[in-house]
This record gives C-alpha cells, sequence and structure tokens, in this order.
C-alpha cells in the first residue's frame, strides 16, 4: 500500500520494513561488539518502542534483561510538551549499562526526561538507541549513541508509531501528507 488512511490523516510510505529491519541489524551488530562484556538491562519505552525492542532483541548475543517503561508525551500529532511517567521501573539498574531503547527521538526533551530519572537509580551507564531520529529538530544533550535511521521533521506512523492509537501494526513507515 503505497497511501492509507488512518483516521481523519492520509498517508503515504516512507521506509520500508526491509530497510527498517536492515537498520536494527547494524545497530544490534554494533551493540554486540560495545557492550558483550557489560552486565546490560535495555530498556524499551512504551508504547512505540515495542516492534523495534522485539526485533533488537532477537539479535543480541549476550545475556541480559529487558524491561519496559511507558510514557506518554503525544496527544493525536502533536507533542504536549510534558512528560507523563505512566508505569516505573521495577528492576534494580544500580552498576548495570542501562539500553533505553527508542522508537523516534525528536527534541530530546523525553530522552532528557529520562535520563534524569535514571540516573536516581545509580546505573554504572546509561546508553540511548533510537530507531527513528529528527536530528533536524534536536535540540538537548543527550545524543542517542545508536541511530538507526536519521528521518526528516514530519509525523511518522507504524511500526510501533500511532495516529491517535491507530496504525502501529503497519510493518512499514508511513509519513503524514497533510502535516
Amino acid at each position: 500500500m503505497d497511501k492509507i488512511r488512518i483516521l481523519d490523516k492520509e498517508f503515504r510510505i516512507s521506509i520500508t520494513n526491509g530497510k527498517i529491519q536492515e537498520s536494527i541489524e547494524r545497530m544490534a551488530d554494533q551493540m554486540n561488539k560495545d557492550l558483550q562484556d557489560n552486565n546490560v538491562i535495555f530498556l524499551g519505552i512504551l508504547n512505540g518502542a515495542f516492534m523495534f525492542v522485539s526485533d533488537l532483541i532477537r539479535r543480541i548475543k549476550f545475556d541480559c534483561e529487558v524491561s519496559f517503561l511507558k510514557l506518554a508525551t503525544y496527544e493525536g500529532s502533536y507533542s504536549t510538551g510534558s512528560v507523563k511517567r505512566l508505569i516505573g521501573l521495577d528492576e534494580d539498574i544500580a552498576n548495570k549499562t542501562a539500553v533505553v531503547l527508542e522508537d523516534v527521538i525528536d527534541t530530546g526533551f523525553t530522552m532528557d526526561n529520562i535520563m534524569k530519572q535514571l540516573k536516581g537509580y545509580d546505573p554504572g551507564q546509561i546508553k540511548v538507541a533510537t530507531l527513528f531520529f529528527k536530528s533536524g529538530r534536536f535540540s538537548r544533550n543527550n545524543i542517542p549513541d545508536y541511530v538507526g535511521i536519521e528521518i526528516p521533521d514530519n509525523f511518522i506512523v507504524g511500526y510501533g508509531l500511532d495516529y491517535k492509537g491507530y496504525g502501529r501494526n503497519l510493518k512499514d513507515i508511513y509519513v503524514m501528507t497533510d502535516y
């Protein structure tokens, strides 16, 4: 499908699942080299990163833990500008390498908030991996350690990302045509 409609918006295909999987493979290869001797816990940010986390973790070749944090910053297609912590961290991450897995980073506001919260749990180090990075919008300090695909500042859906709760099940990435 080259074009789809979700509720009141039209989207066109932007990134194929094949390209997504190639990017995840490249990221996993680098993590397998960089982190193999560390005590690692991967922290997926819900809801959007669930597909990314699943595909990445299956490619990790060392023992690790996986957990999830749930935050909300978007309403519809626009950021609310605030971060709400909905589900917290239950695991002990003290002295571990915490790798935050995010679906998309744009301004970096949400990631700054996550980093501040995680530092309170005394991890050995914190790494950040994002499948999609809007470098043109990024304005914060915590530059991601691992980036899958740099993208322009467009609203996207698919592969876990949604518009008003819909579109997460799409295997490809679609961009809003009237954004």
